[in-house]
């Protein structure tokens, strides 16, 4: 007779992981499939506020040991060459999805989660009796629950509401561009740099590596014929304090890693009775602040209500119900607060204007920073 397990998670990422761990920790048989093979890079500010540290550490990951740089001050400059300094409430610490997501991963197995790496999921059918079958490159699978963690490209079989097609050239259509260089920033400082259409933090993680990643509009890769070097020569050096970072650091690897197509979408917590969380749920703008701690909130917050279905004490719509209300109440604030700040960013003199005034405004400062770094969970 085939296996049917309590829940089957599309992705292995942050809230992914996440969410394995603290089913198996209550009981409950997952399998979690994941196209790439650990450990592998992300396109990702790697910057992880303060509030998931318990978090983690209750997932079993090792913080202690692992002497990562723990941040707590900020710098944010503009093209003109204005840094506003600021001290960091709450802060947060770095480390590289490289080795954190493989940490993960290792403490999901030794948990009992059946994690398939190299695995793709090609489809999901309601099967009927309260099951799914996820059809994958490694075969078919059954499942009470199924959870898309799939990050920011939604797969073919998953429809959301108004999912068109976006042009390339369309203004809300964004590029990743991440880079490890090794350079002289003090380890507790993050620093976000101001150009057109765009911004670029820098931080350091684990091993002797600064994260350098930044996020632009499709249209300035465009408008520099789609060449990455030119596009950072003829944009992002304008900033005097990038073009510093970009002459004078040592770059790990030659080659950034890339994401484009990237949409800032409405966010959506499930789809034809899938759960959705992290950057499935909708990608968030940067300025949200701390997508990764976002994603792992959310998965603690899915985890509580499947494990209540689960244990029979509410039905799977209420399990949906209850999810949205609680992710809607943790993260409403939050993204709005975002979408308002990153109206303030990659802009020359609307950007310098802003960080002039707010240096002299700290109380206001550390507000909008706090927008952006929720509580401890």
């Amino acid at each position: 007779m085939e296996t049917v397990y309590d829940c089957a998670i599309i992705g292995g990422g942050l809230a992914g992981l996440g969410l394995s761990i603290q089913l198996a920790d209550h009981g409950l048989s997952v399998v979690l499939f994941e196209k790439n093979k650990y450990p592998f890079h992300k396109v990702c500010g790697e910057y992880i506020s303060m509030e998931s540290r318990d978090f983690l550490i209750s997932l079993g990951l090792p913080y202690d040991q692992l002497d990562l740089p723990v941040i707590n001050q900020l710098g944010i400059s503009s093209e003109k060459g204005f840094m506003l300094e600021h001290n960091l409430q709450l802060g947060g610490f770095g480390i590289s999805r490289y080795h954190l997501d493989d940490q993960l991963c290792k403490i999901a197995l030794q948990k009992g989660v059946s994690v398939l790496q190299g695995c793709r999921v090609n489809d999901v059918k309601d099967i009927g009796h309260e099951t799914y079958e996820i059809q994958t490159s490694q075969g078919n699978f059954q499942s009470k629950i199924v959870c898309g963690s799939y990050g920011k490209y939604t797969p073919q079989f998953i429809n959301l509401e108004g999912n068109n097609s976006q042009k390339e050239n369309a203004p809300n259509n964004y590029i990743g561009v991440k880079y490890h260089v090794k350079t002289d920033l003090p380890a507790n400082r993050i620093e976000l740099h101001n150009f057109k259409d765009g911004y670029c933090g820098v931080s350091k993680v684990d091993q002797e590596w600064h994260c350098l990643c930044y996020l632009t509009t499709a249209k300035n890769l465009q408008d520099n014929s789609k060449d990455i070097r030119a596009m950072e020569q003829n944009v992002l050096h304008k900033n005097p304090f990038l073009k510093k970072y970009f002459n004078d650091s040592e770059f790990v690897n030659a080659q950034p890693l890339v994401i484009s197509n990237v949409h800032f979408d409405k966010k959506q917590t499930d789809s034809q009775g899938i759960f959705l969380i992290g950057d499935a749920a909708g990608s968030i703008t940067p300025l949200c602040g701390n997508g990764m701690s976002m994603g792992m909130r959310a998965s603690k917050l899915l985890a509580r209500e499947l494990v209540l279905f689960c244990e029979k004490k509410q039905s799977k719509e209420q399990a949906m119900l209850a999810y949205k209300k609680s992710w809607d109440k943790a993260f409403n604030s939050r993204i709005m607060a975002g979408y308002y700040l990153q109206n303030l960013f990659g802009k020359r003199t609307t950007t310098d204007l802003a960080l002039r005034f707010l240096s002299k405004m700290p109380g206001l400062t550390n507000k909008l920073v706090s927008l952006t770094h929720g509580q401890p969970f």
